[in-house]
C-alpha cells in the first residue's frame, strides 16, 4: 500500500515544460511519418508525402506541415518561374535523424 507521502511525490511531479512541448509536437499524429518521409526521401513536394503518409488528409497534411514550419523543423520552399513547392527538413529537423534510428531501433526489438 502506498503512503501518502508517497502519493503527494508523484501528484507534485511535472515534466520539463521544454520535453512536454516536444513531445506534443513529435507526439502529434502523423508528424513522425512526414518527418521520417523527408529523412529518407530528402526534399519532397506535397503530392509525394500525401502519397507515403496516404491514410493522412491533404487538409491535415496542410496544418502538420504549418505546424511543423513554424516549429523549425521543416522548410517549405517556393520556386520563381514555377509553382513549384518543396518542403524540407531544416538543420532542427535533421538532427531528429538520430533520435529516429533510435525509435526504430526501439520499435524492431520491442513491438509486433
Amino acid at each position: 500500500m502506498q503512503r501518502s507521502s508517497d502519493l503527494k511525490t508523484t501528484i507534485d511531479f511535472h515534466l520539463c515544460p521544454k520535453f512536454e512541448r516536444t513531445f506534443q509536437m513529435l507526439g502529434k499524429k502523423w508528424n513522425g511519418l512526414i518527418i521520417e518521409t523527408l529523412l529518407v526521401n530528402g526534399p519532397q513536394r506535397f503530392k509525394c508525402i500525401s502519397q507515403v503518409v496516404s491514410k493522412c488528409s491533404d487538409r491535415v497534411l496542410v496544418e502538420r506541415l504549418k505546424e511543423l514550419e513554424e516549429n523549425g523543423i521543416i522548410t517549405r520552399k517556393t520556386f520563381c518561374d514555377s509553382s513549384l513547392i518543396q518542403y524540407e527538413l531544416t538543420e532542427k529537423g535533421m538532427a531528429l535523424g538520430p533520435i529516429m534510428e533510435q525509435i526504430h531501433e526501439w520499435s524492431d526489438e520491442w513491438t509486433d
